[in-house]
Parts: C-alpha cells; sequence; structure tokens
C-alpha cells in the first residue's frame, strides 16, 4: 500500500527511498499509534504526508535526471517501447484527480482488491469500488485520447 501511494505521488526512482522512511517514521511514531485497526489508515497518512513534504524540500536537479547508463544502452527495443508505454500510463494516472489516482495505483500496480484497499487505507468499501470504478473509466477515456 506504502509503495502504490508514493508510486501516485512522488518521481519514480523516489519511491524505493521513501517506502523506507515512511516506515522509519511509523516506527518512531509507533506509540501515537490508538487504534490498532486503524494501522492502515494511520500508515496511508504517514505515507501521504512524507510524500507532500518531499515537494516542500528543495530537489536537487541531479534527482530530476537520471543519467544513462551502459545498462540503459544495452536494453532491447521491446523493453523499451513497454517501458516508454507503463511511463505514459503511470503518467496518465498520476494526472487522475487523487480519489482515483490512490486507488487505481494500489489495485493496478500493487495488485490489491478492493476490500484489502479499504481496509488498508481505512476507507468503507463503497467508496474503494466508486473511486476505482470511476477511476478506470477516466483512465480509459485519458488513455484513448492519448492513442487517437
Amino acid at each position: 500500500m506504502v509503495h502504490g501511494i508514493l508510486l501516485a505521488r512522488v518521481p519514480p526512482p523516489e519511491v524505493d527511498d521513501l517506502v523506507q522512511e515512511v516506515f522509519l517514521s511509523a516506527l518512531r511514531q509507533l506509540h501515537a499509534l490508538r487504534d490498532s485497526s486503524r494501522f492502515g489508515a494511520w500508515l496511508g497518512t504517514i505515507t501521504r504526508n512524507l510524500a507532500n513534504d518531499y515537494f516542500r524540500k528543495a530537489i536537487p536537479v541531479s534527482k530530476l535526471t537520471e543519467p544513462v547508463t551502459e545498462n540503459h544502452a544495452k536494453t532491447g527495443a521491446s523493453d523499451h517501447a513497454a517501458e516508454q508505454e507503463a511511463k505514459a500510463i503511470l503518467a496518465v494516472i498520476r494526472a487522475l484527480p487523487e480519489s482515483y489516482r490512490e486507488p487505481l495505483m494500489l489495485r493496478l500496480v500493487e495488485g490489491m482488491t478492493g476490500p484489502e484497499i479499504a481496509a488498508r487505507t481505512g476507507l468503507t468499501h463503497g467508496s474503494v469500488r466508486v473511486n476505482l470504478c470511476r477511476g478506470m473509466q477516466l483512465l480509459r477515456e485519458k488513455l484513448g485520447e492519448t492513442s487517437a
């Protein structure tokens, strides 16, 4: 869930490091958790706050561009095309409204079910179902526009 929320909010190369920061922060703040049944929602809040903090900090120029390495040069054309397609879809998802973005990332990228998303985010199952349905509809529309 943490990975999906961050992937919806920050540049993909930063996600892994921020996942680790989320869990370190959660460990430090564990004493503040009042109701253990709300752990998922609590962890989601920490994740969203850390993503917001990421953008408040000054981002060095070196972090904005990824250096090209030999491994990048050796990848096949099909791998490159698939990677570009995945990046394009990710960009479209990230441009959707926040209420659709997170559930879609958790469903499509992390492979979570609707009830799992609801349990971990603190949303109702109905809200997750509606957000996934509307988000998928918007995603299809946006992807249709880009391919046309």
